[in-house]
């Protein structure tokens, strides 16, 4: 799958160096497939700053550093849910964009209830406000985990290459 991503991640790449900006990603549902098809480029330090897999409470407390009550009222796989996450990265890793993807692959039951094969991605880009801030929902309508994890990786990188494009 990487092979089939390295071109877009290319077009990410230049997109980005040709702005001078960087990203932080926060796979969830993906498990770090939207970083690792970014970090195909040579030279990735150029526009990635870092992130991580936000696939439990911990890893989400410590990567994001958000107190719980900020995701009172929030379900995983759902723009806002995918919107606080991006907001936190970006501004915790001190980029100009944070990229976050929240889904429910499938295959168990998703802690908060959300339905197999739904995925949100949430981009926030510099300054603040809804201008700065993008989200793409993607469902599949399938529980085939490997499958929805490519598909979300993809959705997630066309919905950043689409806006980065604008």
């Amino acid at each position: 799958m990487l092979a089939e991503l390295h071109p877009q991640a290319l077009r990410i790449a230049e997109l980005l160096r040709k702005r001078g900006e960087k990203i932080a990603v926060a796979d969830g549902a993906t498990g770090g497939m939207i970083a690792a098809s970014l970090l195909t480029v040579p030279g990735a330090l150029d526009f990635f700053v870092g992130g991580g897999v936000v696939y439990s409470l911990r890893a989400r407390d410590i990567l994001l550093a958000q107190p719980r009550e900020a995701y009172r009222g929030m379900r995983g796989a759902s723009e806002d849910y995918a919107l606080l996450q991006a907001r936190s990265l970006r501004d915790n890793f001190h980029a100009d964009w944070g990229l976050a993807e929240s889904g429910s692959v499938g295959g168990s039951t998703h802690p908060t209830g959300a339905p197999a094969g739904q995925s949100c991605a949430a981009l926030v880009g510099p300054g603040d406000g809804p201008a700065s801030e993008w989200t793409q929902m993607t469902q599949t309508g399938s529980d085939d985990r490997i499958a929805n994890m490519e598909a979300f990786t993809r959705a997630a990188l066309d919905h950043l290459e689409s806006v980065l494009s604008r």
